[in-house]
């Protein structure tokens, strides 16, 4: 019967997003559907020209100023109550995300255990290895000549990476990563009885990975064995003082989505965006080492792999002079943010040798800034640096497929090639 009902909530909703949206050209409803996935920066010009902060059909706002979302963001007036963003969740379907989902107190006691293994100082050490990964993965796709990106190396860089980090064994690192891909795909919500599925089965193996590693480590410290020095070690050194059991699965799931969605997602969009733009792909290949960092930022304001989030009004307040009730939810488009005419001069142009008069959002702000940033950073900049340095003459080799979400953007399949001439636009 609840799934039953699950079913019934989910088709009228769907149904209701397809009315609004093609019917009435809703921009909210748009951003959920075809045209959104394949342009959303159309329609959030669409809300630009409605203002800072724009009511919803639904009872709750929206906004596409790069001010407002900061302010948004950054202002502990709002809290994020996620769940109540993403649509129905089938029964035992909610995935808790650890301190994603979280306010404070707790997402600052779950968040402090850890930001230490994601810090710019612990990252920076990992530099080796993400070198050696890319030179394995490039070298291999040299081989092919063809090949896709996403599967061929977008995709296994931050998987060997995270793997790492998380102490995954190698034999479960292919399963480890389609199960992950699973969970960030339902961020954006359940779209199908066979999605929650799909999301029933891949949260029961990844769990299942993560409770195994979790005993094995458990039975060494009760052993009195040296404690492993990765994240599920210094995890678990602190369980029941500063986590409880209950909470590590949560937590561990996060870090999975953390460690790579994003990174699989931005070096897609970064390699799209630049062979859209020969002259910026020649431009990366005359210095890799100078603009590959550049780029990865350009790319961020430009076409982030994090599109939207929502924020949940604690208390009754002023925004963007309108009246903001308690309950309410302003929707924050930072893929929007970063187009903003206001902040950033010629916005729609992309270009890797901007000085940007702004910082992006494409990583949030404020206390929910994502933990993964620095490791996403470094794995992106090293990604480009080397590919344009070895591949030159990449160009596209078929049609890009996108992911279906609107809330991750970035391409599920893209087709390269090695040689020939330098790229030239679709």
């Amino acid at each position: 019967m609840r799934a039953l009902r699950f079913a019934t909530t989910l088709y009228r909703r769907r149904l209701d997003i397809a009315y609004h949206g093609y019917v009435h050209g809703d921009p909210m409803s748009r951003l959920h559907l075809a045209p959104g996935r394949h342009d959303p920066y159309a329609i959030y010009e669409g809300l630009r020209a409605q203002g800072d902060l724009v009511p919803t059909r639904l009872g709750n706002f929206v906004t596409v100023s790069h001010q407002v979302c900061n302010t948004v963001l950054r202002d502990r007036r709002f809290g994020v109550m996620a769940s109540a963003t993403t649509g129905p969740a089938a029964p035992g379907q909610q995935v808790d995300m650890s301190f994603l989902d979280r306010d404070p107190p707790d997402h600052t006691r779950l968040r402090r255990l850890a930001q230490p293994s994601f810090s710019p100082r612990q990252i920076t050490g990992f530099r080796p290895q993400v070198e050696q990964t890319v030179d394995k993965l490039l070298g291999a796709a040299a081989e092919q000549g063809t090949f896709d990106l996403v599967s061929g190396f977008s995709a296994p860089l931050p998987i060997a990476v995270i793997s790492d980090l998380l102490g995954i064994p190698d034999s479960d690192a292919a399963g480890f990563a389609r199960h992950g891909a699973a969970i960030g795909s339902a961020l954006d919500g359940i779209r199908s009885l066979s999605h929650a599925a799909r999301l029933q089965t891949a949260k029961a193996e990844l769990d299942d990975v993560f409770i195994r590693l979790i005993a094995s480590r458990r039975a060494a410290l009760e052993s009195g064995a040296t404690p492993v020095d990765d994240v599920i070690g210094r995890i678990l050194a602190t369980e029941g003082d500063q986590i409880s059991a209950p909470e590590i699965l949560p937590m561990l799931r996060l870090l999975l989505v953390a460690g790579f969605e994003t990174t699989v997602n931005l070096i897609g969009n970064a390699v799209n965006a630049l062979l859209d733009h020969p002259e910026q792909w020649e431009a990366l290949c005359a210095d890799p080492a100078g603009l590959a960092g550049p780029a990865v930022e350009e790319t961020l304001r430009w076409d982030p792999p994090v599109q939207r989030t929502g924020r949940c009004a604690q208390e009754d307040l002023e925004l963007a002079g309108q009246r903001v009730r308690a309950g309410q939810f302003v929707v924050t488009l930072i893929g929007a943010a970063g187009r903003d005419p206001a902040v950033f001069t010629d916005p729609g142009r992309f270009d890797i040798h901007r000085t940007p008069e702004a910082d992006h959002l494409a990583f949030s702000s404020g206390i929910h800034y994502c933990v993964g940033a620095p490791l996403a950073r470094l794995e992106a900049t090293i990604a480009l640096q080397l590919l344009a340095e070895r591949m030159p003459g990449l160009q596209r080799a078929g049609t890009i497929r996108r992911r279906s979400s609107g809330l991750i953007r970035g391409p599920i399949n893209f087709p390269v090639q090695i040689g020939g001439a330098p790229a030239r636009t679709r």
